[in-house]
């Protein structure tokens, strides 16, 4: 279609990709489920998934980068992806504040609730305390500490957020190394941060009994710190790609939307992460 004129819009042909990402989703939910009701290859069917989406972003973003080399993409095209990406975002923090509502919702109004005077015939043992199983499940289990992997956790993302930061400033300045070495620095403290995470939940399950099925406290902290450990995991992977772009020569000092909107991901990661820390390991 050749390079966008000043005054023109670039229309993108038809994709398969988007029928990709949905089958890919909707594996890893179909696996999800299973695998937590303990259904034999639930385990697979969410890996196959996995690496459906996986490939799905990498074939997608290699369509977008070669249409954005090209030169297909001018300003107008630009704002649309900008207005594109911070309504993705916005829609990432109302998918976030759903279930720090239920937590909110848990330990404000129902746990009090359920431990007043009127509920006592029913649940005459039940104590309205947090961390909470429910009145249902013996609490036997033990909540995470904060200041042990969490905190390290914490110390790991807030650093690649200075990381990825320096790295936009090299951008903006035409340093190509410090660009190079600053995402290099972000990718592997992202990695690293997951790392950390998955040791943390098998010390979860194998040492504290705190389960996905461990009542209303095991639910909300895996369903808050296993979503934001799948998104650290598409930031790091979309670093990676921006990495590998980076070393190859691609964005300028005027020109590097896709550099910024994984950055403004990032960040965003790095936010919710702090909010979990406090209203799900520290409070």
């Amino acid at each position: 279609m050749g390079n966008a004129q000043p005054g023109g819009y670039y229309f993108a042909p038809p994709s398969h990709w988007p029928i990709v990402g949905s089958s890919a989703l909707l594996l890893m939910a179909i696996g999800g489920v299973m695998l937590m009701n303990g259904v034999g290859g639930g385990g697979w069917i969410f890996l196959a998934g996995t690496a459906i989406l996986v490939y799905m972003l990498f074939g997608w973003f290699g369509t977008v980068i070669r249409e954005s080399e090209g030169g297909l993409f001018n300003k107008q095209v630009d704002m649309s992806f900008r207005w594109s990406m911070s309504w993705f975002i916005f829609s990432e923090v109302m998918f976030f504040a759903a279930f720090f509502g239920a937590l909110y919702y848990a330990r404000v109004y129902s746990l009090p609730w359920l431990g007043d005077a009127d509920n006592k015939l029913l649940w005459p043992e039940f104590k309205a305390h947090w961390p909470s199983a429910g009145p249902y499940l013996p609490p036997q289990f033990s909540a995470m500490g904060a200041w042990g992997i969490p905190a390290l956790n914490t110390f790991l993302l807030l650093s690649s957020g200075v990381t990825v930061t320096y790295a936009h400033w090299a951008l903006r300045m035409n340093n190509r190394k410090g660009l190079i070495l600053g995402l290099l620095a972000t990718v592997l403290l992202g990695f690293t941060f997951l790392g950390f995470q998955v040791y943390e939940y098998v010390h979860a399950y194998a040492d504290l009994n705190l389960k996905l099925t461990t009542g209303v406290f095991g639910s909300t902290f895996f369903m808050l710190t296993g979503f934001h450990g799948f998104h650290v995991t598409l930031g790091a992977v979309m670093l990676t790609v921006i990495l590998i772009r980076s070393i190859k020569g691609h964005f300028t000092a005027d020109h590097h939307f896709a550099f910024e909107a994984v950055a403004w991901y990032w960040h965003f990661v790095d936010v919710v992460w702090l909010l979990l820390f406090v209203f799900v390991y520290w409070v």
